[in-house]
């Protein structure tokens, strides 16, 4: 029994695969969809092999991400994405399987499964609610470029079941109720501890801004999910703003404002603390825990300014339910 880093003890999700829920005959499956992150900083070089597509990284950007990631010690995505296909599993009562892109369990084993087990239709849902070819585009390759019986007439990977693939919920209401309820209880806390009202600086991860000049929506649909969760949350216009996080270290132009120079500008405005609320990401992982934990953090110290965040969407049963109402209006008329 390998001991649970989420302290769920034999409720274990990634560490044990456990699954509360009893597969009853279906025709029906769900396929949650997900970057990937390594079980320890040994593992970061073949993990960055998966992401670049096997093209090399200087020593000195391999090495960084390993000192990133021991110092967070574990990146729960995997944990929180098992778990979260769990719960989805007892709502719906469907079979719930998660692939991920860049490791363990990869996207080409689920995908193997499914076929396996004879599904007919599979709902997929990237647990990145924003679109864009970087993420959302890259998920939909590694399900459709899976080859499981043969070729199709286009030479393309023939899959063995119908595949319904969500490309965007960035403004799926429950969504922006489950970061609100997030938001609200972290903000409370936080003026509390602050002895004020802190500015919200709301986060997205960055892209490369090629991506955006081609026409990507990412940069729109992350700002409209901001939007969303402010009004779910009832918040002032004034009362917050919006940052792109964890640009990339390859080079070339991403978007921002970065966070830095958000932070930067509040301080400028006579602010001595910020709340930053990452509504790119739905669970911990490297960019929550190393960027905004420890980075952002120290950032912000240097410049006499206190920071805290929101908890991440993780276990959220509101999260759940968001999925759940995805899958179901995918379902349609032919009920579940």
């Amino acid at each position: 029994m390998t001991t649970c880093p989420l302290q769920l003890g034999q409720s274990c999700y990634c560490a044990n695969r456990v699954s509360s829920f009893t597969p009853a005959p279906a025709k029906t499956a769900v396929l949650l969809l997900a970057h990937g992150t390594p079980d320890n900083p040994d593992q970061i070089p073949e993990y960055l092999r998966y992401v670049t597509g096997g093209r090399p990284l200087p020593p000195q950007v391999v090495e960084e991400i390993r000192h990133r990631y021991s110092l967070i010690g574990f990146s729960p995505l995997a944990c929180w994405t098992l778990l979260q296909a769990d719960q989805l599993s007892q709502e719906l009562q469907l079979p719930v399987f998660v692939g991920m892109r860049n490791w363990k369990p990869f996207i080409a084993d689920a995908v193997k499964a499914i076929g396996a087990q004879k599904f007919e239709r599979v709902i997929a849902v990237c647990l990145a609610p924003q679109n864009s070819r970087t993420s959302v585009g890259l998920y939909r390759r590694a399900v459709t470029g899976t080859a499981v019986s043969g070729n199709d007439a286009t030479g393309n990977a023939a899959l063995p079941f119908t595949l319904d693939f969500v490309d965007e919920w960035h403004d799926q209401p429950l969504l922006a109720k489950a970061f609100a309820e997030n938001l609200r209880a972290g903000w409370a806390k936080a003026n509390a501890e602050y002895g004020g009202t802190l500015p919200i600086i709301f986060t997205a991860h960055s892209v490369p801004a090629r991506t955006i000049t081609e026409g990507d929506p990412y940069e729109a649909q992350s700002k409209e999910t901001a939007q969303l969760v402010a009004k779910a949350a009832g918040l002032a216009d004034d009362a917050w703003t919006f940052a792109f996080q964890s640009q990339g270290m390859s080079g070339g132009q991403w978007i921002g404002p970065t966070v830095e120079e958000t932070i930067l500008s509040l301080k400028a405005k006579g602010h001595r603390g910020v709340f930053i609320h990452p509504v790119g990401f739905l669970c911990d992982h490297v960019e929550v825990l190393y960027d905004i934990d420890i980075f952002f953090k120290q950032f912000a110290e240097k410049e006499g300014l206190r920071l805290w965040r929101a908890e991440s969407l993780n276990g959220s049963k509101t999260l759940t339910a968001a999925l759940a109402d995805l899958v179901r209006s995918r379902v349609g008329a032919a009920g579940i």
